[in-house]
């Protein structure tokens, strides 16, 4: 699984011009899901996400993570994280989870997190979104946690 997070003040996410999550305060999750990924990963990724000190405490160093600043989540599925270019021009998508297998995995996650305390908003899995976001910092990871077998 991969995970591109991004510190924001705010961030929406809309489907046919309505919107269906908002947050305040927190990350931006895209979740990519890999061909192979199980709970395993996602549960690894999920604690790394929620422990992660990448928000400012009073010395102005990385020291806060989410749940001391009370911030949010707003989860996206997002397929191209396992986008290839390395050959031509158009993405290749192999490396991804079939929609079905990814769909159960993302909202597994979504659940997780919800589950240890957290506020969680999302995106409608499979949908053309339109994703809006102010990144304080500007503060982008990757993370990544491969299939284990």
């Amino acid at each position: 699984m991969r995970a591109l997070i991004q510190r924001v003040s705010g961030a929406s996410v809309q489907v046919d011009g309505e919107t269906v999550g908002a947050i305040g305060p927190g990350l931006v999750v895209l979740l990519g899901v890999r061909d192979g990924d199980t709970e395993a990963e996602a549960k690894w990724l999920a604690n790394k996400i929620l422990g992660l000190r990448v928000f400012e405490g009073a010395d102005g160093k990385f020291d806060q993570s989410l749940a001391h600043v009370g911030g949010a989540l707003l989860v996206i599925s997002q397929f191209t994280l396992y986008g290839d270019t390395r050959k031509g021009r158009r993405p290749s998508f192999g490396a991804a989870a079939r929609p079905e297998a990814a769909e159960d995995l993302y909202e597994w996650f979504t659940e997780y997190v919800r589950g240890r305390g957290f506020e969680v908003e999302t995106g409608v899995f499979g949908a053309m979104m339109d994703v809006a976001l102010v990144n304080t910092g500007p503060v982008t990871l990757m993370l990544e946690r491969e299939a284990r077998s």
